[in-house]
């Protein structure tokens, strides 16, 4: 994809002071990574149904060759480490299945088989490591599946390890903590066409797996593309300290929403003496505000967590492992690493708020602010997913929202009105060009990323700025140490060179959408509708949810879709179709065809039927393939 030579000597200085001011001859971390180890799955390659490669392990293969100039060092170290994949043994009884997927599949052994915990994102990577597992430990039957939290990668896989009928008849309980459901399917369904968009940008989906393009995303080495499915819970756990025993095995829960994920949680197994931390104490700092998008994440609350985890847990536990990377063994070890993880999210927020008090904006904050010199020289504090940077602005954004208090940035223009304006007073485009490759070959790419922004806003079909800004974006990508940084500025040179490759994923997979509840569908409905085109509209239909026992409402006038329950006596509307959720789901938001399902005698309605038409047609489409680095 470079039509350069490599890293410039900007970047190779980078690097160089990376190589000088970091422990690299510490390599605990690689004994850590090896520990345990029984076999990797050979070939490295998993499919699907079609035949289609859903992940590649040995793609990757090229990490194990010297770090090249054109990945960062740190990152490359890192990258090396998630790259180790296969079966582990992790203690007495626990096994985990790592670099089959973004995430790990950890496996406890029960007294009549093996508890899964987190089933990766796809059921064709959670099916591939289940099997390895039972290669060399014998057939045990799935007697259990625990969710850690509400983030696909931890359950979109659970269909390849267990299946509805078991877990309806009893055989498998899935635990997870309360409110899972909703959080997993709103996350995947409102914002998901926009979130799976930049993910596509986050994880690199379609750079070439090389040195030159894609290493790792730093939590892993990238998400694998098969079939996420999704199996609602038998057991919610509602409260710290929950015990559960699953297939004979004790299992204390720790709740911690609204850190890593808003619903989550760690889980403690007294009789193993083993600490699991879901998502939020890995071998890395983690994300406040993803880059992908989510709602910002509170580190203060993250922070007292892990303070109470170490408190209940870590005196009693002789390794503690998680959902990402490799395990931390010795009860010493794993409290300094629970500790260290809290000492950074805590003083990532307490530095950040004392500074808005001072009255410096979160990206003021962002360029000032330096880890404490303990924190920033352990490895697992490194920002290889999230960064200081770019929490540092979650942070504000959280306390303080989009407005920085100045009021000449309270009414800008829209990104391309302003770089039309900016190049014409910047003495046009090619003015700007000519002092952009100035700045370019003197080393300063941020600057030259930022002016070329405003010519490729303001003349997006200009091929020179597109070239150089593609290079721009590529000496940025090369000289970073975070992994989801480099995988954005490779994704746009990538595009700005080839095209836009689209979202190369579904968010809203089936089951995820399966799992709305009536409320959840209209909610997704009513952000669709085209506000402008419906102001005059005064629909109103009644939703007779058969299966349920249930009556919902919805209107529409001022174009907004407002919705909700009816009491069973009150009168219902002109319009009213009888019908079960999963058929509502299946026309709302699957494409059914209502008249088929009418004719059917699926779909039963008293009244009007094109009145629903009529709602559609103020509805609009999202684009999963919207512009990104053009307008």
């Amino acid at each position: 994809m470079s039509t350069d030579t490599g890293a410039t000597p900007t970047v190779r200085a980078v690097h160089e002071d990376a190589l000088r001011t970091l422990p690299f001859s510490d390599e605990q971390d690689f004994a850590d990574a090896d520990r345990g180890f029984v076999a990797a799955l050979q070939p490295g390659a998993i499919t699907d149904a079609a035949g289609s490669v859903v992940w590649d392990c040995d793609s990757f293969a090229f990490l194990e060759d010297a770090c090249p100039p054109t990945v960062h060092p740190s990152l490359w170290r890192q990258s090396q480490l998630c790259a180790k994949q296969g079966l582990f043994e992790v203690c007495d009884r626990v096994y985990q299945i790592r670099g089959l997927d973004v995430s790990n599949l950890t496996l406890i052994e029960g007294d009549r088989g093996v508890i899964v915990i987190d089933p990766l994102i796809s059921a064709e990577t959670a099916a591939a490591g289940l099997a390895l597992y039972r290669a060399h430990r014998g057939e045990r039957p799935v007697t259990g599946v625990i969710i850690s939290h509400s983030h696909i990668d931890h359950f979109g896989g659970i269909k390849g390890v267990t299946t509805v009928e078991d877990v309806e008849a009893g055989r498998c309980p899935v635990v997870a903590p309360a409110g899972f459901v909703e959080h997993a399917v709103e996350e995947n369904v409102y914002a998901g066409t926009a979130m799976a968009r930049r993910a596509a940008y986050m994880y690199g989906a379609a750079l070439p797996r090389n040195p030159l393009g894609a290493v790792g995303a730093g939590l892993g080495l990238t998400t694998s593309t098969g079939t996420p499915t999704l199996i609602s819970p038998t057991v919610s756990i509602d409260r710290s300290g929950h015990m559960e025993t699953v297939d004979g095995v004790r299992i204390e829960f720790q709740l911690t929403p609204g850190t890593e994920a808003p619903a989550e949680m760690n889980f403690y197994f007294p009789d193993l003496r083993a600490l699991c931390m879901a998502e939020n104490a890995t071998h890395t700092l983690h994300n406040l505000l993803t880059l992908r998008g989510a709602l910002v994440r509170d580190p203060h609350v993250w922070s007292v967590y892990l303070t109470e985890s170490i408190n209940r847990y870590a005196s009693t536990s002789d390794v503690l492992f998680a959902s990402h990377h490799w395990p931390t063994w010795g009860t010493e070890r794993l409290t300094e690493f629970l500790a260290l993880q809290r000492d950074l999210y805590g003083y990532l927020h307490d530095q950040t708020v004392r500074r808005i008090n001072q009255g410096l904006t979160g990206t003021e904050i962002a360029e000032e602010i330096e880890l404490p010199p303990a924190i920033a020289r352990a490895w697992h504090t490194r920002g290889y997913y999230g960064s200081v940077s770019h929490n540092v602005k979650a942070i504000y954004q959280r306390y303080m929202g989009w407005f920085e208090g100045n009021p000449a940035l309270l009414w800008e223009h829209t990104p391309v009105d302003s770089a039309v304006r900016h190049v014409d007073f910047m003495g046009g485009s090619a003015e700007v060009l000519r002092k952009a490759r100035e700045t370019f070959d003197s080393g300063d790419f941020r600057w030259t990323a930022q002016v070329l922004n405003y010519v490729l806003f303001a003349e997006p079909d200009n091929s020179d700025a597109r070239t150089l800004q593609a290079d721009t974006f590529e000496q940025l990508g090369f000289g970073c140490e975070n992994g989801t940084w480099r995988n954005f500025y490779l994704m746009g040179a990538y595009e700005l060179r080839l095209g836009n490759v689209g979202t190369p994923i579904v968010a809203a997979a089936p089951d995820i959408l399966g799992a709305l509840t009536v409320g959840q569908i209209f909610d997704a409905i009513a952000l669709r509708v085209d506000g402008p085109r419906a102001w005059s509209a005064d629909i109103v239909l009644d939703w007779d949810i058969t299966d349920e026992e249930l009556v919902h409402r919805t209107a529409l006038r001022n174009g907004l879709l407002v919705h909700f329950d009816l009491d069973h006596d009150a009168p219902r509307g002109d319009t009213v179709f009888h019908l079960t959720r999963p058929d509502l789901i299946g026309i709302l938001l699957g494409g059914m065809d209502l008249s088929a399902m009418i004719s059917d005698g699926k779909v039963r309605v008293d009244g009007d039927p094109s009145l629903l038409a009529e709602l559609a047609s103020y509805l609009d489409a999202p684009d999963p393939n919207f512009a990104i680095v053009t307008p």
